[in-house]
């Protein structure tokens, strides 16, 4: 049998069995109200109407997430000035990832509904996940296992280095 070494996976196996026990509904993770805004919630730059967080679970290495403080769900119902500022950190984050990881390209992305693959379909969010040329490979189609190669905690303080050089937050 292969083994897999992913030790920050437990939050997320812990989350889904609480969640089946507690009938109370847990706070969206994304309402930077519920919690600091520190290392160990992985939020990187904090704006006037947004902000951008590591994925805790995340697809690739660097991938971002970029969303308003409100707790909103539909597009449609952003003001002018979360959606300009969000898009400035799409742009900000994509020239960190750029100069620190140097990808060859960039998924980037809005989930909008529970149909749409949206995890989090009341608190909209957009995806920025770089993408290497050959970052694909068997494991996920023949292992169903997906290889993250850097440490949360060590890709943070990388981010936070070059976003801090960067400008301010």
């Amino acid at each position: 049998m292969n083994q897999l070494w992913a030790p920050w996976r437990i939050e997320y196996i812990k989350m889904s069995q609480n969640e089946k026990t507690k009938k109370k509904k847990p706070a969206c993770f994304l309402c930077i109200k519920n919690f600091n805004k520190n290392k160990d919630n992985f939020v990187l730059f904090t704006g006037k109407y947004s902000f951008i967080i590591m994925n805790r679970y995340p697809y690739n290495p660097g991938h971002l997430m970029i969303a308003p403080y409100r707790h909103i769900g539909l597009i449609e119902k952003c003001n002018e000035q979360e959606v300009a500022e969000m898009l400035k950190l799409i742009q900000k984050s994509v020239i960190v990832l750029k100069k620190m990881m140097k990808p060859n390209g960039f998924n980037i992305g809005i989930n909008l509904g529970y149909v749409a693959g949206a995890g989090i379909p009341g608190h909209i969010h957009v995806h920025v996940i770089p993408r290497w040329l050959g970052d694909t490979n068997f494991m996920p189609i023949i292992g169903k296992t997906k290889i993250i190669n850097e440490e949360l905690y060590n890709m943070y303080n990388k981010l936070k280095k070059v976003l801090n050089k960067n400008g301010k937050n």
